[in-house]
């Protein structure tokens, strides 16, 4: 490609690896890591690099591929939300996944030990077969919701990857939260995927029965985190609870739709008290 066109081809990548989500990835690798009595390992740094760009176009490229008809009808499409791709971009999309994502596989396949190998195979699988064929938990009601806890891999994989041993309430916390919020925001997308035949979580509960769910899959993840940071699980009850409030009064994707951009702004609140907390502990030395 000429090098005029390399600048416009890698602002679509990134515009596709939806940058505004990449704290889902990229916050609990770092979290992940300071878990371990650190504040920064450099043999950390290539998983905290591969949790950017690499995974992310990785988890949406492959999304937006398989998506095509009902990112077609979906107005949040072809923003900040996520892009809306051409089916001419397919093929680069694909080369572009494995451009990134190849370099770091083989360089962990050489450098990590086999229980961290694990935990990232497990999470590239998960997210690839939530939207390709044949699994596609994303259109299997609850698989869809449930899958998403393989959000919270990174806080496993950095501790192996590391030579330590997970936190294990933070990550399943992390893994509930997950659950519900992946759900709660599929309220949004409701008519759009009813229409096309998806029928996921939020489509089959419906908004009302999906606020429910969110809500109890939150209060797990309240539970755990309380084990590990009482003001961390304290915030998320807040925010969680407001949000289920808000959606059970008003139960309808117009809602969640309206609700949404304080949904991305929750792990940004929730995981900036959790990693102050915890970098303070860290500069303090009263961690771990």
């Amino acid at each position: 490609m000429p090098a005029a066109g390399l600048a416009p081809a890698l602002r679509r990548m990134v515009h596709i690896s939806r940058p505004v989500l990449w704290i889902n990835t990229l916050g609990p690798g770092v979290l992940g890591m300071w878990l371990t009595g650190s504040l920064l390992r450099w043999e950390a740094v290539p998983l905290l690099l591969w949790l950017t760009l690499p995974f992310n176009l990785l988890i949406y490229g492959v999304n937006d591929i398989f998506d095509q008809d009902t990112d077609a009808l979906n107005p949040r499409k072809g923003s900040l939300e996520g892009a809306r791709i051409r089916s001419s971009e397919v093929r680069t999309i694909w080369v572009s996944v494995l451009a990134t994502n190849l370099p770091f596989v083989l360089w962990f396949a050489l450098a990590l030990p086999p229980a961290a190998l694990g935990w990232i195979a497990l999470y590239v699988l998960v997210f690839v077969f939530y939207s390709a064929p044949p699994l596609r938990f994303k259109a299997r009601p609850f698989l869809d919701s449930l899958s998403n806890a393989a959000y919270a891999f990174p806080l496993v994989v950095l501790a192996y990857a590391l030579g330590d041993t997970p936190v294990w309430p933070a990550a399943l916390g992390l893994m509930a939260w997950s659950v519900a919020k992946h759900a709660f925001d599929a309220v949004q997308d409701i008519e759009e995927d009813r229409a096309v035949g998806i029928t996921t979580t939020a489509v089959r509960l419906g908004a009302r029965g999906t606020g429910w769910w969110s809500g109890a899959w939150w209060a797990v993840s309240v539970l755990a985190f309380a084990l590990v940071s009482v003001p961390v699980a304290v915030v998320n009850a807040l925010i969680a609870g407001w949000l289920v409030v808000c959606l059970l009064r008003a139960p309808a994707p117009a809602t969640g739709h309206r609700l949404y951009r304080h949904s991305i702004a929750f792990p940004y609140v929730a995981g900036t008290v959790a990693g102050i907390q915890l970098a303070g502990a860290l500069i303090l030395g009263r961690y771990p």
